[in-house]
């Protein structure tokens, strides 16, 4: 099978990177990390990843596939008790994670703009009881889009999306989907204003962010709960930590590193649920 070419410099290149993280995450610690959909994606596609020291490789692994085990792990515990609701990746990129908890009813929809819809429809054609859809999240019209019924709920997540994202548009966008998603959770990763501004002089940098003061970042869980009355409960969990222990072979120093980043705030996991409505 002739594989598909990313080039660099590209729109698509930016979604290799999580992707191969997330590859790489299952090759070290299988029995660790389940997302074999991202080891198969990967063999589709013709590129070749610029050289990397290992530790820095095996911590972006680790990190990439603990963050797609925190949501999907949110995402199973939703649907135990809304075994039909609406599984929504946001920001959607080449992830997998509706694979992973796909249980026969829920049905999900993976949104993002349209150059990255048109690749993931070629290399992530959607499958029973999911939907790709091309939307910019600022534009609401979006919401229409997914078949909600409270009584059936519905459980959003975003996987290294909002820190693109200026703090007010992400307000906005939290307070629609609030009031449009009575009784649904909402699930993503943030960091605080340090560790936005550590990402802006690496990886974020491509983005040409201005001003990053203006930026999504998050120093506590209060800043969010005064956003809206429509927010029933807003936790915050750690990146590395919070929904399982680690690992010691990651290694020593590598733990060392990942407890630092829960306990510094430079990584955590929120959960907002929203506000159900008297029937």
């Amino acid at each position: 099978m002739e594989k598909y070419k990313i080039e660099r410099n590209s729109v698509q290149e930016t979604l290799l990177i999580p992707l191969y993280g997330r590859k790489m995450a299952v090759e070290l610690f299988p029995d660790l990390f389940d997302d074999v959909a991202a080891v198969q994606l990967w063999s589709k596609i013709d590129y070749d990843m610029a050289k990397q020291s290992k530790l820095k490789l095996k911590i972006g692994a680790i990190m990439a596939g603990t963050r797609q085990y925190d949501l999907a792990a949110v995402c199973r515990r939703y649907l135990t008790d809304h075994p039909a609701a609406a599984v929504v990746n946001l920001g959607c990129g080449l992830d997998t994670t509706f694979y992973s908890v796909a249980n026969g009813q829920a049905r999900g929809y993976n949104l993002d703009f349209g150059d990255v819809i048109a690749v993931r429809n070629q290399l992530l054609p959607a499958r029973q009881l999911e939907t790709n859809i091309t939307a910019d999240l600022t534009d609401y019209s979006w919401l229409e889009k997914i078949d909600f019924d409270p009584a059936r709920g519905a459980v959003f997540f975003a996987s290294g999306l909002f820190y693109y994202f200026k703090k007010e548009a992400v307000r906005d966008l939290f307070i629609n989907m609030a009031r449009a998603f009575p009784g649904a959770k909402l699930a993503f990763d943030a960091t605080n204003a340090k560790g936005l501004k550590k990402m802006a002089k690496t990886w974020l940098s491509a983005a040409e962010m201005a001003d990053i003061g203006l930026y999504f970042s998050l120093e506590s869980v209060a800043e969010l709960s005064a956003w809206s009355d429509d927010f029933d409960n807003v936790v915050q969990k750690g990146y590395m930590t919070g929904y399982r222990s680690l690992d010691k072979r990651f290694g020593f120093w590598a733990n060392l590193l990942f407890n630092h980043v829960d306990k510094s705030g430079l990584g955590k996991i929120i959960e907002i649920e929203f506000k159900k409505r008297a029937l």
